[in-house]
């Protein structure tokens, strides 16, 4: 397994009173030094992909690496898209993995963030994946990534918090209460009580982005507040090229390997020291006891043709695929001949989902139907589908 529904993960520790970290991955330094943390610690975790941040790496190739270490993992974890920032990168966000993700249209005015925040949550509950929105803004400050997020803040309000996630039907909610994203010059000064009030109002798991910075009190006071999902970035990036400045000191004319042998080591170390600060060390047990695994869902169908020639039919498959293949939650589409001649059925089709919930949605989506009635049904002969939950790494 244990790749787990991230709903359930946050819905734990909201309960219990203690916060999972969302920890950005940049490359596979972060992947296993975060990973080697969660394990030694036995922690649930989130390994959390920001769309900012997709011009330093192949997005597709580090999210197959990113599910990977999660699904082998003894611990529970979720993989979150973080800050996206329209609809499609949502739902290439789920289709390659992300069983989490996170709209981000705090820039815009109120009513453009609740429909954009509005129509991601419609595709991804659609496919069993919840969505976190932000309400208010969290600026940056010179640092690591600091000048992606221009601006002054702007404070989360109780009363506009209450619309939108009425309005919007978002699971978690980022809000805006004094952090900044990037390095922090002196202490930060929160609001807390806004974000009590907050919390009193909604009674869903809230978020904090910007944690660079804040000191282990500041933490465990947001933590009583209501905040379970803490977003990790600045810090981690940090030990990293601490890292490396000092091999190279040590070595000068240092090869590549030997710069970032100690990269994963202090990752590693910098995030055991926050799981043991947000309370998340030595729940892993609990929470994989407590959360529904995450799943994909294999369609498998089975048929002939008649009518129609083996050009004619391929034609048919390659629309198939390319109509099917867009639809949210569909992860894969896969086709096949039977190998001998002689076997009872030609052709089959293996159509992954994400998550059991796209049975349904995948079901009545416009593009199947029109697919279905205009090309497959009139030439499909004897055809089987069945779909099976998927078991095992």
């Amino acid at each position: 397994m244990p790749l787990v529904h991230m709903k359930d993960m946050l819905a734990h520790a909201y309960e219990h009173g203690y916060a999972v970290g969302a920890f950005d991955v940049v490359g596979l330094d972060f992947v296993e030094g975060v990973m080697a943390a969660a394990e030694r610690s036995r922690a649930p975790v989130i390994l959390s992909l920001a769309e900012s941040h997709r011009e330093y790496y192949d997005f597709e190739l580090l999210m197959s690496a990113t599910e990977a270490a999660g699904r082998r993992s003894p611990v529970p974890v979720a993989l979150h898209l973080d800050h996206g920032t329209s609809l499609e990168s949502a739902v290439r966000a789920i289709r390659l993995g992300c069983n989490g993700v996170m709209v981000d249209a705090s820039q815009a005015d109120f009513s453009d963030n609740l429909a954009r925040t509005k129509a991601v949550v419609e595709m991804a509950h659609a496919c069993g994946v919840p969505v976190e929105g932000e309400l208010g803004y969290v600026p940056g400050v010179p640092g690591e990534n600091g000048e992606r997020h221009p601006g002054t803040n702007v404070y989360t309000t109780v009363a506009e918090a209450k619309g939108f996630v009425e309005r919007t039907g978002v699971d978690f909610l980022a809000v805006s209460i004094g952090t900044v994203h990037g390095r922090l010059k002196g202490k930060a000064k929160l609001d807390f009580q806004r974000l009590r009030s907050i919390n009193q109002a909604l009674g869903i798991p809230l978020a904090i982005h910007g944690g660079a910075g804040l000191d282990d009190d500041q933490f465990r006071r947001l933590i009583a507040k209501g905040v379970a999902k803490i977003n990790y970035d600045t810090a981690l990036a940090d030990a990293a090229g601490a890292a490396i400045r000092a091999r190279a000191k040590s070595a000068p004319g240092a090869g590549y390997m030997d710069l970032v042998q100690d990269v994963s080591a202090a990752i590693s170390t910098e995030t055991e020291r926050c799981m043991r600060v947000w309370g998340s060390a030595g729940r892993a047990a609990e929470v994989l006891s407590h959360c529904r695994p995450w799943a994909p869902v294999e369609h498998l169908i089975i048929h002939n043709v008649v009518g129609i020639s083996e050009k004619e039919a391929a034609a048919m498959i390659a629309e198939g695929q390319q109509a099917l293949g867009a639809i949210p939650g569909v992860r894969a589409v896969v086709t096949g001949r039977a190998v001998e001649e002689r076997a009872q059925y030609r052709y089959c089709w293996l159509v992954r989902f994400a998550a059991p919930e796209v049975i349904d949605s995948y079901r009545g989506h416009p593009d199947h139907v029109a697919f279905a009635n205009r090309r497959f049904r009139p030439v499909a002969d004897r055809d089987i589908s069945i779909d099976y939950a998927l078991e095992g790494p």
